[in-house]
């Protein structure tokens, strides 16, 4: 097996936070005059600015102005950038609307660049650049393909609007862990190498590789043929945390491109999380729909099983507050049994409440922050002010749960 779920999904926790943490420390350099000063805009400008690998010139939205001079942009492939003012070379505004570039385009202006051997397949909503098989860069496609309309179909079924994406969902699928290593720990640490795949908030794009070469899923001289293959290799009891982890990842993608949530918000970590536990039940072999939606996550609930043993009383108001428990190594994977735990069960129990939240929630601003007693107010707007009753019942719901 690959390494425990718990350190994988403590390190993508972690990388989340650091990408909100990053964010923050840009913007405090940014000087006293910067805080509170956010403007919001929508402007379209041309724009060249200095950045980690080189010079942009590019089109881009100003998603936000500070005072300094300093902008969030929006580029045509999706990414967002926070840009300081001295970084910025020249900017002049444009009347015309900034389109999304398509499939090859944003091939060609993958920064970094990657090498001669990759290609390109481009779905609906997808698109993946791929060094890996094409039998195994088409199983992805069709696996987020299946992922997208499943998610879809959920919230539509409980009144909940989606937004189309407006950038193509892209994909970075290597051929191997070394290669995907080679790329992810320039961009996210030394953290890549607990993790097989993220979510990177910036960029809007999935990194990860190909799975069937993952402690030893392939049994010796089998030759990956066809779909149906990596169904049969990936459907191993052995190999479903592992797809999980993909899907985990490709559900955040869904929520920040769908309206959902919102990139670089104070999103509660419970709840991003949660929502991504929800989704992430891998059912590779329905090809109608994700039928296993809404199903038990039984390696969560186990989780939460045991973490119950030494649950504290004020666990419920600790885990709503702020996202230390998740940043901290001892108590990251308990804190993720609880988010999936207690979105369960808003989802069930709380439907049209909880839809409510999360529509309050997906306006949450980029940049912004939320501190604890204004995230609790939210909660309890929403699920009453008896914290205390309310997680009676949210216990008592988890232990009537008919576990197949």
């Amino acid at each position: 097996m690959i390494q425990s779920n718990s350190i994988e999904r403590t390190a993508i926790a972690l990388f989340l936070c650091l990408s909100l943490m990053r964010t923050g420390i840009l913007y405090a350099q940014q000087g006293e005059a910067t805080s509170g000063a956010t403007q919001v805009d929508s402007s379209v400008i041309d724009v060249e600015f200095k950045h980690s690998h080189g010079t942009l010139n590019t089109q881009a939205e100003v998603k936000a102005r500070y005072a300094d001079g300093s902008l969030l942009l929006l580029t045509p492939d999706g990414q967002l950038w926070t840009v300081l003012g001295e970084e910025i070379f020249r900017q002049s505004p444009v009347a015309n609307r900034m389109n999304p570039l398509g499939a090859d385009d944003i091939f060609s202006q993958l920064d970094p660049p990657l090498g001669d051997d990759f290609s390109v397949l481009s779905t609906r909503h997808y698109v993946l650049v791929f060094n890996t098989s094409e039998i195994y860069a088409r199983w992805v496609a069709e696996l987020f393909e299946r992922l997208h309309r499943g998610f879809n179909n959920y919230w539509r079924s409980r009144n909940v609007e989606l937004c189309e994406p407006r950038f193509p969902l892209v994909a970075i699928v290597f051929k191997d862990r070394a290669s995907y290593l080679a790329y992810a720990e320039p961009e996210i640490g030394k953290t890549a190498q607990s993790m097989i795949g993220y979510y990177n908030l910036k960029t809007n794009r999935i990194v990860t590789f190909d799975l069937t070469g993952v402690d030893g899923f392939v049994p010796d001289n089998r030759r990956i043929s066809s779909a149906v293959v990596i169904n049969q290799i990936l459907s191993q009891p052995q190999a479903e945390r592992t797809v999980a982890t993909i899907v985990h990842e490709a559900v955040h993608q869904l929520s920040y491109n769908c309206g959902l949530q919102t990139r670089l918000a104070d999103n509660p970590l419970w709840l991003s999380e949660g929502l991504a536990m929800f989704f992430e039940t891998p059912d590779v072999s329905n090809s109608k729909g994700w039928g296993a939606i809404g199903k038990v996550n039984l390696y969560n609930y186990q989780l939460f099983a045991q973490y119950l043993k030494r649950r504290s009383s004020d666990s419920l108001t600790t885990l709503i507050a702020d996202d230390d428990r998740f940043r901290n190594a001892e108590s990251a994977k308990d804190a993720y049994a609880e988010s999936w735990a207690l979105t369960y069960f808003l989802m069930k129990s709380r439907a049209r409440e909880f839809s409510k939240y999360l529509q309050e929630m997906s306006q949450l601003p980029p940049l912004g922050e939320v501190d604890a007693r204004q995230r609790l107010d939210t909660f309890r707007k929403y699920f009453g002010d008896d914290l205390a009753s309310l997680d009676r019942e949210f216990l008592n719901y988890l232990k009537r749960l008919q576990i197949r």
